[in-house]
């Protein structure tokens, strides 16, 4: 078995350490816990994607450069190793991006995808209840389909990233009479749908890591449906498989 790199992912090292060297701030940027950092990190997003560095796993009609997985971590190596700014958007470049490619349709892979890589919209992710802690199939926020529309009610708890976020990807329950893993959808919920309101949970630091959404009758159009009604549950466990791969890029695997 060979392990040495190969002159192609040789080349491809060389390529962003030279772009980090040329472009990564000259100052931290503040956390982005805090509303400035928060801004400051979706300026750093756009800036990535403009050089193609933001989605560098994304296939090359998406934006990305369809790297595979030995280029990607000699991406995350490099990327870490100078201690690039933390990435913002993680909950939507890695996660639901690629369940998007997988259970999208093409009208939500061109209205979604191209804002989510610029930073121009900021997901949060909605898995956790009060009453269900991390067990997602005893969620109980509901949303009831009238027309071209679903009616959410309910709330999210833990939800990374929610305070200053435009958008929030979840499940809910669609059929009142199901029970555990059925009867669950999938569903995009724009964050300043009128009846929502977010609520931040400080951390230790007193600084909002974390929030609590409460939906209360929020519309929400059946476009932002990801998957069949119903099927939320095959549809999470993608988005969960995406997340797990990223042990992978832990910041702590590079940095020296």
């Amino acid at each position: 078995m060979d392990l040495t790199y190969t002159d192609q992912q040789n080349a491809f090292r060389e390529e962003i350490r030279s772009w980090l060297a040329a472009n990564i701030p000259a100052e931290p940027l503040q956390t982005f816990d805090t509303e400035e950092g928060f801004k400051q990190h979706r300026e750093w997003e756009a800036k990535l994607n403009a050089g193609r560095w933001g989605m560098v796993t994304w296939p090359e009609e998406l934006g990305g450069r369809g790297c595979d997985l030995i280029e990607w971590l000699i991406f995350e190596e490099e990327y870490y190793k100078v201690r690039a700014p933390l990435r913002v958007n993680q909950n939507g470049i890695f996660l639901l991006g690629p369940t998007l490619m997988e259970y999208g349709t093409d009208e939500q892979k061109e209205r979604i995808l191209p804002k989510m890589a610029t930073g121009e919209e900021v997901w949060a992710q909605g898995w956790s209840e009060p009453n269900a802690g991390s067990d997602m199939a005893a969620i109980r926020s509901t949303a009831k389909l009238e027309g071209d529309k679903y009616i959410i009610n309910g709330q999210k708890t833990w939800s990374t990233r929610a305070v200053w976020a435009d958008w929030c990807f979840g499940m809910f329950r669609t059929d009142p009479e199901s029970e555990r893993h059925r009867g669950l959808t999938f569903i995009l919920v724009p964050l300043d749908s009128p009846g929502i309101t977010v609520r931040p949970i400080p951390q230790l630091d007193g600084l909002p890591g974390f929030a609590e959404i409460f939906f209360d009758n929020v519309e929400v159009a059946v476009e932002n449906r990801l998957g069949d009604e119903g099927a939320g549950w095959s549809v999470a466990m993608a988005t969960a498989g995406f997340e797990r791969g990223l042990m992978l890029r832990s910041p702590a695997r590079f940095q020296e």
